[in-house]
């Protein structure tokens, strides 16, 4: 029987991937900065766990406490929209933090049990907003669009112990905690000279042609995680699909 950790669970794309990586049999390792009761399957092969991926004792104690895994899961993020110019600086780090190093700090944690068994999978997930350029997520982008690069390279220097990487870039679904925070976040941040420019921006983002569930994002993160001739870059619901396809 497998293991995955999983990072993010507490809404989301991270809960549903939780969830169906249990019904499909593993051993699930949820974690979250807050763990809240009653939102997983009570079972023995679901675990909570509290993890902070911006603190370094939290990654360690989480891990430890984990045990062997087969699988890691990238999915801890946080959303931020607005006008860069109008952005503070401690915002962004906040963002750098836990998108983009809490990543890498991730993937250092894990790396060395995979590689002394010589198996495993590391799954981060991005989003759709690099798959072409969008406004008024520019420091959002920058903290997504590293982790894609830097993916692609560890790729290449985990290959030859028998560990893959892989990407799965989601879509946007407004129906999601983080989106709900991100959008807290604009009144904020939409400077009154970009009034005119932003106005119809943000009614698109309101009412999107296309949205990305919960669920579609768990079935590409489990497809990506079991099947072995995956590609490196995988997007997941039906507006990521569309626009991975322009490029």
């Amino acid at each position: 029987m497998k293991t995955v950790l999983i990072t993010g669970c507490s809404s989301g794309y991270g809960l549903e991937t939780a969830r169906h990586f249990h019904e499909q049999g593993w051993n699930v390792v949820a974690t979250m900065r807050n763990p809240r009761a009653g939102i997983l399957p009570e079972s023995d092969r679901m675990s909570i766990l509290p993890l902070d991926v911006t603190q370094a004792d939290s990654i360690a104690a989480a891990v430890e406490a984990a045990g062997p895994l087969d699988a890691l899961v990238n999915n801890a993020g946080i959303g931020l929209a607005g006008v860069l110019e109008a952005m503070p600086m401690a915002r962004i780090r906040d963002v750098f933090e836990t998108n983009t190093l809490g990543t890498i700090a991730m993937c250092q944690a894990v790396i060395p049990q995979m590689r002394e068994r010589g198996a495993g999978v590391i799954v981060n997930v991005t989003s759709s907003v690099t798959l072409m350029p969008m406004p008024l997520v520019a420091a959002y982008t920058a903290s997504k669009t590293a982790v894609q690069g830097f993916t692609a390279s560890l790729a290449l220097e985990l290959a030859g112990f028998g560990i893959r990487a892989k990407l799965v870039e989601p879509g946007y679904g407004p129906s999601t905690r983080f989106a709900e925070n991100t959008d807290l976040q604009l009144e904020e941040m939409i400077p009154q000279a970009y009034a005119g420019f932003a106005g119809p921006i943000l009614e698109a983002f309101a009412q999107p042609a296309q949205v990305t569930t919960p669920q579609d994002v768990a079935e590409v993160v489990w497809r990506v995680a079991t099947q072995a001739d995956a590609p490196l870059r995988n997007p997941a619901g039906p507006d990521a699909v569309a626009l991975a396809a322009l490029g």
